[in-house]
């Protein structure tokens, strides 16, 4: 099981997320996510928001090792093929670690704000991800794209420079069955899901229908889980810590759009945690993401060897 650090770039300063990747670079975790909002989508919307591809293409020529992507991008800020150019780039910078994360977008507020097109409702903005996720995955495959559509107009697109990886990864994000799994089942090479190992399970099995719908095999997409995990020593001490950010960035218990709760997944001690994480390995989820809000909890970022050595799966990685 691989293991990724996301940074909610709420309420943050730039030496606080550029210290905060160094640390999960040196502790060995495998992936780096940004969050991408224009206003911040936690508490008061007002409050400081880093942008997150500039962050990315920051962070891409500081670390060595991780991959790196947006978890994920609104599609309803950018025209695919923007998009497109802007995960080659960060390709290149770099050296081939990008994923493209894409998501249909879901703050109106946001969209409000900076006079972005938030659609017609949820089901349109969807229908529009997977438009924009066959472009985006023709333009990156080196196809010269030519395109009128229901949202979209190419003609003669092409994305040159190529990117590094010969096949440049494809996360969507999201559990809706009707569309945004089939949309995963045609396009993508990762899906990132939130939930217990139960409903990550039942998810699975209807984007395994997709996949055999769209003559794809599952098992050509890696599955991953996005969780608010935090490691200290005692359940306590972490719901504390949990308690605290909470605070910091107004963030109660609610639903999320797939209508699982949000909130403090799993905290204590690694083996604690460890026993939950197994549940997600043994239905076959490839990388669990942790998620991180400022003050980042750098703590739990340097006690991933714990956490590895409790799955027992070796100490960190280099």
């Amino acid at each position: 099981m691989r293991f990724g650090a996301a940074f909610w770039v709420n309420r943050t300063t730039w030496p606080e997320l550029r210290d905060a990747s160094a640390a999960v670079e040196r502790a060995g975790w495998d992936s780096l996510w940004i969050d991408d909002h224009l206003l911040t989508d936690e508490g008061d919307p007002t409050d400081p928001k880093l942008e997150g591809w500039a962050a990315l293409a920051a962070l891409a020529v500081l670390s060595e090792r991780v991959r790196l992507g947006l978890l994920v991008a609104a599609n309803t800020f950018r025209n695919p093929g923007l998009t497109v150019k802007l995960a080659t780039t960060l390709d290149h910078l770099s050296g081939g670690r990008a994923v493209l994360g894409l998501g249909g977008g879901w703050f109106e507020r946001e969209h409000d704000a900076f006079g972005l097109d938030f659609g017609a409702g949820f089901g349109e903005r969807l229908d529009r991800l997977d438009e924009a996720a066959g472009l985006v995955r023709r333009l990156l495959d080196g196809e010269t794209v030519t395109h009128v559509g229901r949202f979209y107009t190419m003609r003669d697109a092409v994305c040159a420079p190529r990117p590094v990886q010969p096949r440049l990864p494809i996360l969507i994000g999201g559990s809706g069955p009707t569309k945004t799994l089939r949309t995963t089942a045609r396009y993508a090479d990762l899906w990132n899901g939130y939930g217990p190992p139960e409903r990550i399970a039942a998810t699975s099995e209807i984007l395994r229908e997709r996949c055999s719908e769209a003559g794809r095999l599952f098992e050509a997409i890696e599955r991953t889980v996005t969780i608010d995990g935090v490691i200290r020593d005692t359940a306590d001490a972490a719901r504390a810590l949990w308690a605290g950010t909470a605070r910091r960035h107004g963030i109660a218990v609610r639903k999320a759009s797939d209508g699982s709760d949000r909130g403090l997944t799993v905290g204590g001690p690694p083996t604690d945690v460890a026993r939950y994480l197994a549940g997600y390995r043994e239905i076959g989820v490839g990388e669990v993401i942790f998620t991180f809000r400022a003050p980042f909890d750098v703590e739990t970022i340097s006690r991933l060897g714990e956490l590895r050595a409790a799955l027992g799966e070796g100490s960190v990685r280099r």
